[in-house]
């Protein structure tokens, strides 16, 4: 007998959901920063027992959609809960129980099992985490709640054998040596996306996006072009920084991630345009991957 699924991760903005997929799968394939829709793609990652397998998928940080782009985001939101076998739902120690309480009422509805993962309870306390363990019960009674810190790898054990149990019996979805549906060109842009994030403050991060222009495999490298998208001049100026000294450090930054996720040596080219409605235009957005 064969197990296998679509495990797929919601919640609120900045509870943890990529580092909980990431130690999960055991590889780094969403991007983590403290700061808010740093997830913005549905994002699969894949384990393999000896008679089951996982397909979790990462998904962006529940939120009030302001323009496309985001809807598009809530659109790989409401996706991953249609299409799941399991939802793991995280929530932490530190967000309010009730934020974004329409999404709460779906798990709710759903009919296939739910895991609650309250992560971060290194930074908590046991009294509150019983407590929140209680109140998520009480909120979904059929659920499984768990708490958990991804951050320390604590308690992902726990998570792992209650996802096997639950699995329904199937043949494999991929391959076996397969760990996510993404590729090479994706990993690409999100490392660079990753930079700027970690980088630049305000809104930039928010008025950008990453295009791989080109994606060339040598002997010796990978020979990769890049375009940073912004939105307007003065944004341009800001990622490029004073005599190219801001790029460069992004550049240099996301070359040395990419050696080590790639393990190969990379030539990498980046240059910055000015795309004033790229969060609004389908054509730009299906260019980005985020209409289909």
């Amino acid at each position: 007998m064969h197990r296998s699924g679509f495990v797929n991760i919601i919640g609120n903005p900045n509870v943890g959901k990529s580092t909980l997929m990431n130690a999960l799968v055991g590889e780094k394939l969403s991007i983590v920063t403290a700061k808010a829709q740093t997830t913005r793609h549905r994002i699969m990652g894949i384990v393999n027992g000896e008679d089951w397998q996982i397909v979790y998928s990462d998904t962006p940080g529940i939120l009030k959609p302001s323009y496309r782009l985001q809807q598009n985001m809530m659109n790989f939101v409401d996706g991953a809960i249609g299409d799941a076998d399991i939802i793991l739902y995280v929530t932490d120690t530190v967000e309010k129980a009730d934020k974004n309480e329409e999404y709460v009422v779906k798990l709710q509805r759903l009919q296939c099992p739910v895991i609650v993962v309250i992560n971060k309870i290194d930074i908590s306390d046991q009294k509150k985490v019983v407590e929140l363990m209680e109140y998520w019960q009480g909120r979904l009674p059929e659920a499984t709640v768990i708490p958990a810190s991804a951050q320390e790898k604590f308690n992902l054990e726990s998570i792992l054998d209650a996802v096997v149990s639950k699995l329904p019996e199937c043949p494999p979805w991929f391959d076996k040596d397969a760990f996510t549906d993404k590729n090479l060109r994706f990993f690409a842009s999100e490392i660079i996306r990753e930079q700027i994030l970690l980088n630049y403050k305000e809104e930039i991060p928010y008025c950008c996006e990453v295009g791989i222009e080109s994606f060339k495999e040598g002997e010796e490298r990978y020979d990769i072009g890049a375009v940073i998208y912004v939105m307007r001049e003065s944004q341009k100026g800001i990622v490029i920084g004073r005599q190219g000294a801001a790029l460069k450090k992004v550049g240099t930054a996301a070359r040395l991630e990419m050696e080590d996720f790639f393990q190969k040596k990379v030539f990498l080219q980046i240059f910055v345009k000015v795309d004033p409605d790229w969060r609004e235009n389908r054509k730009e957005l299906r260019k980005f991957g985020y209409e289909d």
